[in-house]
């Protein structure tokens, strides 16, 4: 009986049950082609892995198809996987525009093992003979699939591949992660030095202090999130997902502002609070420009004593400048 406009397992005709696994090879293909074009680029050994697997579903839709047209003729029934209560379903082919490839590889092997154990149970829970063999063939085909998933691997991905891929999949986590990460730490690790520092030795009170550098940090993460999710979509660049970099690059500029900011929560009423927090803050700012310093020798190959240099020099100088502005 159907529940909510969905047939049972046990409701559906072996003419069915072959037009939903035609259905089924179909759109498997569909999403193995999508993996392969998303590669092509960048993963050339892996894209011709998936433009395989995708070939195979095809062929094996086709030997379906002709076992449908010799048994019950050339209309399929309009019935969907959806359309079949504890169907498999897979995730809609917008989700994986972002997948690398090794997340590409695994979500193809769970295809194939939730194709194939669906098959199998499928098996168990009919009487019919003609379906329960039906079934028993369609799992045997789908881990068919997964031992040629295996073998195109192999086949493809030589030493040689594996290590450009390795180093395209480096250089792609850099540009989307690193690269905004890192302009967010510098933005907010330097220029919220200046008014946190002026509000300091303005005031000398620490709970305004903290609000102000709250304040700079919060605003300067929201302003460089939105600044790098609408300056660079990725498209031309390849550099990835507009917002995902926008929230990166925005978490680690407030991040970068609240680390020297919380020194300022040591309570006013302390004996030397305003000296006391001042010394803290220094100390975690100059923990910070070396963090900033180690993270662009590690990833862009900026010698680390250069860089050490440079980011002391600029923050420094910002610091002096909140310093100056805040006592006078």
């Amino acid at each position: 009986m159907a529940i909510f406009g969905q047939k049972a397992l046990s409701d559906l005709t072996e003419r069915e049950v072959l037009a939903l696994a035609i259905v089924n090879e179909e759109e498997d293909s569909r999403i193995y082609q999508l993996f392969s074009e998303k590669c092509e680029a960048e993963f050339p050994a892996s894209a011709k892995i998936f433009a395989d697997m995708a070939e195979e579903e095809r062929e094996h839709r086709a030997s379906l198809f002709d076992l449908f047209r010799v048994r019950f003729g050339e209309h399929l029934p309009p019935i969907r996987r959806e359309d079949v209560r504890g169907f498999i379903t897979r995730r809609p082919v917008w989700w994986t525009k972002n997948l690398g490839p090794e997340r590409m590889r695994e979500e193809a092997a769970i295809m194939e093992m939730q194709a194939a154990n669906f098959y199998e149970k499928a098996a168990t829970q009919t009487l019919d003979t003609r379906i329960r063999e039906l079934f028993l063939h369609l799992a045997e085909i789908e881990r068919g699939h997964r031992k040629k998933a295996d073998t195109l691997a192999e086949a493809h991905m030589t030493d040689t591949a594996r290590s450009e891929e390795d180093a395209a999949r480096h250089r792609q986590f850099v540009l989307t992660y690193v690269q905004p990460g890192l302009a967010g730490l510098i933005d907010g690790s330097v220029s919220t030095l200046a008014p946190l520092f002026a509000a300091a030795f303005a005031t000398q009170n620490n709970w305004y202090t903290f609000l102000v550098g709250l304040a700079a940090s919060v605003g300067a993460g929201i302003s460089m999130g939105i600044t790098e999710a609408m300056s660079d979509d990725g498209i031309i660049s390849g550099r990835g997902s507009p917002w995902l970099r926008g929230v990166v690059c925005g978490l680690m500029t407030t991040l970068g502002g609240v680390g020297h900011t919380l020194p300022y929560l040591v309570p006013d009423s302390m004996p030397n609070a305003f000296h006391l927090a001042t010394g803290i803050a220094g100390a975690i700012v100059a923990i910070e420009l070396i963090v900033i310093a180690w993270i662009r020798t590690k990833y862009m190959d900026t010698p680390f004593l250069r860089s050490v240099f440079q980011v002391i020099v600029g923050g420094a100088l910002v610091l002096l400048a909140g310093i100056y502005i805040g006592s006078h």
